[in-house]
């Protein structure tokens, strides 16, 4: 039963991760790492995690499917939310179906332009060129692509 516990921690390998999962729902790679961050060990963990999977607590299709929907309504471009579900542990199969799934729904131009429009008049006041740099600064951080850009801001 000691074996269940961590030096740094009064819960359980299970409770630890239900208490991860209850602030947001987590891909089976984040709650492995948070729990060696726990020092549980390597069998500990791993039972843990096949626990979680049986109850459908940890799915990372599914995981993968809300990471997308959510982060298409920050607007997030999606080369953006594509690299954050790789550092997430995601598999590649499981994003190009996901994305497969949203890629007739979502259409990134339009949504670009939209923020195009929307960013050029709060930058309303700044010199023309400064404007435009800024611009593109701030799309290239949300995950748009560096053409869809220049297309969408050539299109002021």
């Amino acid at each position: 039963m000691a074996t269940l516990f961590s030096r740094k921690t009064k819960f359980s390998p299970y409770a630890y991760s239900l208490l991860l999962l209850k602030f947001r729902p987590r891909s089976e790679y984040e709650i492995r790492k948070r729990l060696i961050q726990k020092k549980f060990t390597p069998e500990v963990t791993e039972k843990t995690i096949s626990l979680l999977k049986e109850k459908d607590l940890v799915n990372d299709q599914e995981f993968t499917r809300v990471w997308i929907g959510s982060r298409i309504k920050k607007p997030f471009g999606l080369r953006r939310i594509q690299q954050e579900l790789k550092t997430k542990g995601i598999k590649e199969e499981f994003i190009r179906e996901a994305f497969s799934e949203i890629k007739s729904d979502y259409k990134e131009e339009k949504v670009l332009a939209d923020l195009v429009k929307e960013r050029w008049i709060k930058l309303k006041g700044i010199e023309r060129r400064r404007a435009k740099q800024r611009l593109y600064g701030w799309l290239m951080r949300r995950g748009f692509s560096y053409e869809k850009i220049l297309e969408a801001i050539n299109q002021l």
